[in-house]
């Protein structure tokens, strides 16, 4: 929608909600910037367009029909306008809570929280803090979850680079999204891939760049049917090559790493050598970089690399 008709819409729905008695169309023609004032039939076109959209999101648009006047009048009553009171039991009031916390790292955060703020703002008392024993996040620090998910939400298709998991070479993809999952702490999009004329699934931490919407919203279709989760799961279960890592690991410290390491040679500067088959880099790096200082990585260099990412993730 354009700002233009955006600021008429709403310019609309205030002077209808100001008004004491109905308006007719020609003076709401007068009163609300954006309308043609020149041509009747284009004005009366773009005004019933209007109408049926502010209906269509649920503003109750009343028309009056006065005998002794030739034209109906038009209002928004604001009784049918306005929520009603809102009364929220202890539990349903810390729900709220939490549904606010668990987009703090998302794009939707904002609005989260502004709703959350509006809530307190009419009396209903949402403190999260009394469900502080539940840690509920959304991780979606992966920078091309927004453009993605609004992709999904537009059904628009887009085009990103992204890095293979095996070779990391880096090719452009153009993609009909379907949807965005979360797996095992990891997110995907799943869709039809133009490029390669079949279903994908693509693991976001592996975009790179910019995710480009291409082509008009409304022209991707999602199959009747079908399962996001089930495509995602069958690709997280397909088997990469194993590798060995090798990796630094405090002296004393690590034992779950020890105990799965190949081998570990003791070192003389408090730091020990161990051999850890692997086969994901991306899962590596998240177990590695949740040890902290105790841990490094030396080589393949993709998952040290990898772990670097997440690092300086953490600490944007």
């Amino acid at each position: 929608m354009s700002r233009r008709k955006t600021e008429r819409l709403l310019n609309l729905v205030i002077c209808l909600l100001a008004t004491r008695r109905p308006l007719s169309a020609e003076q709401i023609r007068q009163a609300v910037p954006g309308y043609d004032r020149d041509s009747d039939e284009a004005f009366q076109r773009m005004f019933e367009r209007d109408k049926n959209e502010l209906r269509e999101i649920g503003i109750p648009i009343e028309v009056h029909r006065d005998p002794w006047e030739e034209d109906p009048g038009y209002r928004i009553v604001r009784q049918a306008y306005e929520l009603p009171e809102i009364t929220l039991e202890p539990d349903e009031a810390a729900v709220l809570g939490l549904a606010a916390q668990v987009w703090q790292r998302a794009s939707l955060a904002e609005a989260a929280g502004g709703a959350l703020l509006k809530l307190r703002a009419a009396g209903v008392e949402t403190d999260e803090h009394a469900v502080s024993t539940l840690e509920l996040r959304v991780d979606t620090r992966d920078p091309a979850f927004p453009a993605l998910w609004e992709a999904v939400r537009d059904r628009r298709a887009v085009r990103f680079d992204y890095r293979a998991a095996g070779s990391g070479e880096v090719m452009t993809r153009t993609l009909e999204p379907w949807g965005v999952v979360s797996r095992r702490g990891r997110w995907y999009v799943v869709g039809y891939d133009r490029d390669r004329r079949d279903t994908r699934v693509f693991r976001l931490s592996r975009i790179t760049g910019e995710v480009k919407p291409i082509g008009k919203p409304g022209q991707v279709s999602v199959p009747e049917g079908v399962d996001l989760r089930a495509l995602v799961g069958r690709r997280d279960e397909e088997t990469l090559p194993e590798r060995t890592a090798v990796l630094r690991v405090r002296s004393g410290t690590c034992q779950g790493v020890r105990q799965l390491a190949r081998t570990v040679r003791e070192g003389d500067d408090g730091w020990d050598e161990a051999e850890l088959t692997f086969a994901d880099p991306e899962r590596l790096a998240g177990w590695i970089a949740s040890l902290g200082p105790d841990a490094m990585v030396v080589e393949p260099s993709d998952a040290r690399d990898a772990v670097i990412r997440r690092l300086k993730g953490a600490l944007a």
